[in-house]
């Protein structure tokens, strides 16, 4: 102890007199205290977005400890002490030993020398993202504007870094959104709110979106381009406002050459937008694009191929077949304006092909890309993605991307309110991507950018560095989301209420709750929960309210307005949308009138308490700065639209169980034995399924099984005999053949094997992405009370199994429980 008070003392002269200590091979740098601030030191030539992003830090730091850090053009480093930030190739660096920066994609290191830190890139958008690194590590959000996670006071503000500093650099090289179905969110915000001198999406509010990709190491953008919104180049100043922020350009996959075909493409003046028909005109529209971005200097990566006017299938052609061979055709006009346009070898320029929808039919059928385009695969827009890259395509000269959906508009159903894809399936599925060669390109479908925050920063750590988050951190990168965004006091009780809100969504979206669909839209109907189910899941959201409103009270005051966007809405908006429609339907099913009138009135409630959310999230949080917003009704589907109770609705009679009759639920992860091949075993991933640890098989690459097959074995204890169904769900993700299969086999005497995947837009597809669970059954006898066992197989990795559940025959449930 002696020892340790002495060391004690020597480190408090040692802080006293120097900005830097060690200690627990960390190492900690003095950013401010009451006294004194460190200077900031750029090079005199600095790149004007690192001078606007060392200012950002300067203000923050500001903010926080009320001294403002001096900002010193410098053409050398003069010896004083200091923060010293810039790229690697200045001359302040010339004596700067971090290897291996020079020459690199985005790179950059914060590391500490004697009484100096050094934030140093390798260029412009690795310096800022290594000055936007440092401010979150001082618990600066990425989210300070866009979900208003204001700084909070200290006196004194510290750096922690583990000893010897840290580098990085990305896993995925463009990472990106796409800002889409913007017409109830981004679109009116911007127009009637943020930016009413341009009434659009315009320079003013690209400039805040570019801001945020850079807070989230990101550097690509797929504008909006909703019939609601000018196209991107339509409006002064977006492009400018792109390069001053180093943001590439790039469109969707229905907006080849960065055009944007539903504002820009006039049948009325151009003709039909068919290339059988009309090449010339469709070639000068895309060159006259080119020349702009040719002129300007942007940085692009450009779509290529062709699709309709819009998200739809290709003008003119007859069948598969002709498209694809049109489309191969068109792909080599494209290459050769790009070419002669930008007088660069073809395989220098960004270029990107994406098999959506009908697209990956002409993909399969063989259609030519040549090597050095980037495929970019696709979810099935509700985040299983169809196709990943095979053995051959892993070799392919321009790699692989994923565009991937956090918001959708489309069959079966729309999720376009609240953001509740599960982090788990992200992790899962993006992850799956990257060990088969897909890290080129990441772009994900974030709709409004709100509610969608966190899914999106989750989304974008995965693509900067893809082993950041591991299977089992899943939940810790909640918690610590929510100790930067609240405090450290409440992170664990709300890492676990987000969770339980992305579970209960994984069961069924809150958009969903209504059992209609779109594409054509339905009416909505009851609910397939039972009675018994409905009263569980009202209680669980329940819960969930009351642990937010109890949370609240510990909520830092300059952090109130971000609380309740990033968790009361979505968490409160959720419970009473699940209130308006499972109190409804046990409102129709009591014979009770006093019963059955107080249902009708807690369901009547429900869609009240989410008008009035609404109206405070757009009227009185954050003092009306995000005013026309939020819409709850986006769309204006049947699901939210208040209940029309004087209706007369048919209500099928449920059988409840049994109570005699014995139900078991097992979840996936509690298996009693396990069998690899090869390299392969079996894993949980947190946050993932119904049971919050859903299994796989890992490693993650690509792999099949023929004569010895991969299993778990789960066993269970009947204390009845009789006519039973094992039903098993699995999440329900693709594969590249489609041939997913498992066997399932109980007590070693009956089995059966089952295909799992899906097809596009099938029945079985749409039902299985509105329950997220593929579900087989298999018919067994129970002869024995004790102990019986259930054996599952798999012909392939990818397959990942959720729960189980053994009922009596004719007795299946919608929801498997999990405690």
């Amino acid at each position: 102890m002696k020892n340790k008070i002495q060391y004690s003392s020597l480190l408090i002269l040692f802080f006293t007199s120097h900005f830097f200590w060690s200690q627990e091979n960390k190492s900690s740098f003095l950013i401010a205290d009451k006294n004194k601030v460190s200077t900031i030191y750029i090079d005199q030539n600095a790149d004007q977005l690192v001078v606007w992003a060392v200012n950002e830090l300067a203000n923050d730091i500001q903010e926080i400890t009320a001294q403002k850090p001096a900002i010193v053009k410098t053409q050398k480093s003069k010896g004083e002490n200091g923060i010293y930030i810039g790229q690697i190739n200045e001359s302040v660096f010339k004596n700067y030993t971090k290897p291996n920066l020079k020459g690199a994609w985005e790179k950059f290191s914060i590391d500490q020398d004697k009484n100096n830190l050094y934030i140093v890139g390798s260029d412009v958008r690795g310096t800022v993202y290594g000055i936007f690194e440092t401010a979150e590590r001082l618990g600066i959000s990425p989210w300070k504007w866009w979900a208003d996670v204001n700084n909070i006071k200290k006196e004194t503000l510290v750096l922690n870094l583990p000893t010897g500093g840290i580098t990085e650099s990305p896993s995925v090289q463009f990472r990106g959104i796409f800002l889409n179905d913007e017409d109830w969110g981004l679109q009116p915000w911007a127009a009637k709110t943020f930016e009413k001198e341009t009434k659009d999406i315009g320079p003013k509010t690209y400039e805040k979106i570019f801001q945020l990709l850079l807070r989230l190491k990101a550097n690509t953008i797929w504008p909006a381009m909703h019939e609601s919104t000018k196209a991107f180049f339509k409006i002064e100043g977006n492009k400018e406002m792109a390069q001053k922020y180093h943001i590439l350009l790039g469109t969707s996959h229905a907006e080849p050459m960065l055009r944007n075909n539903v504002d820009e493409w006039k049948k009325e003046t151009m003709g039909a937008f068919n290339y059988f028909t009309n090449s010339e005109n469709i070639n000068k529209y895309w060159q006259d694009r080119l020349n702009e971005v040719r002129d300007s200097k942007a940085e692009a990566v450009f779509t290529l191929g062709m699709r309709g006017v819009h998200d739809s299938q290709m003008e003119g052609a007859k069948n598969v077949e002709e498209a694809k061979n049109m489309v191969e055709k068109i792909i080599i006009k494209q290459r050769e304006m790009l070419a002669s346009t930008f007088k660069k070898p073809i395989t220098s320029i960004p270029q990107v092909m994406i098999p959506y929808k009908e697209v990956l039919e002409q993909y399969n059928k063989g259609l030519k890309v040549p090597e050095d385009i980037t495929l970019m695969w696709t979810d099935d827009n509700y985040g299983y993605i169809r196709r990943i890259s095979n053995e051959k395509e892993q070799k392919r000269i321009g790699g692989g991307g994923i565009y991937y959906h956090l918001s959708y508009w489309g069959r079966p159903h729309d999720y376009l309110w609240l953001s509740s894809m599960q982090p788990g399936l992200i992790w899962s599925e993006m992850s799956k991507a990257y060990a088969n060669g897909d890290k080129k390109m990441w772009i994900v479908n974030v709709g409004d950018i709100k509610p969608a925050e966190y899914d999106l920063e989750f989304f974008m750590d995965l693509a900067w560095d893809i082993n950041s988050i591991k299977p089992d951190g899943i939940n810790q990168h909640l918690k610590n989301w929510a100790a930067r965004e609240f405090n450290d006091a409440v992170a664990n009780d709300v890492s676990n209420v987000m969770s339980e809100y992305y579970r209960l969504a994984m069961l069924r979206k809150p958009e969903f709750m209504g059992w209609s669909q779109t594409e054509p839209t339905t009416q909505i109907k009851p609910s397939e929960f039972t009675t018994q189910e409905a009263k569980r899941r009202i209680e669980l959201y329940d819960q969930l309210m009351n642990e937010v409103n109890r949370l609240s009270q510990s909520i830092p005051n300059e952090r109130k307005d971000a609380w309740f966007q990033l968790v009361v809405y979505p968490v409160k908006s959720a419970a009473y949308i699940n209130h308006k429609f499972l109190y409804w339907q046990l409102s129709l099913e009591s014979k009770d009138q006093a019963e059955k009138e107080k249902f009708e009135n807690l369901s009547k409630e429900g869609y009240h308490q989410i008008e009035e959310l609404t109206r405070y999230y757009n009227n009185e949080m954050s003092n009306g700065k995000w005013a026309n917003m939020m819409s709850m009704a986006p769309r204006k589907l049947p699901v939210f639209d208040a209940i029309k109770y004087d209706n007369p609705v048919k209500i099928e009679e449920k059988k409840e169980a049994n109570p005699t009759n014995e139900s078991i639920a097992i979840q996936a992860k509690d298996f009693s034995a396990s069998q690899g091949v090869k390299n392969y075993q079996w894993k949980a991933i947190e946050g993932f399924g119904y049971s919050n640890a859903a299994i796989t098989l890992f490693p993650l690459k690509t792999s099949s099984f023929e004569s010895e097959k991969p299993s778990v074995t789960y066993t269970f204890e009947s204390n009845n005999t009789g006519e039973y169904e094992i039903e098993v769900r699995f999440i329900p993700t693709h594969a590249n053949d489609s041939n997913h299969q498992a066997t399932v086999t109980f007590d070693s005497n009956t089995n059966k094997t089952f295909k799992l995947n899906s097809y596009d837009r099938d029945a079985t597809w749409k039902a299985n992405v509105l329950r997220n669970a593929a579900i087989v059954t298999l018919p067994v006898k129970i002869e024995n009370t004790g102990k019986h066992t259930i054996k599952i197989e798999v012909n392939q990795t990818g397959i990942v199994i959720d729960q189980l559940a053994v009922y009596p025959k004719g007795q299946k449930k919608y929801e498997i429980p999990f405690k």
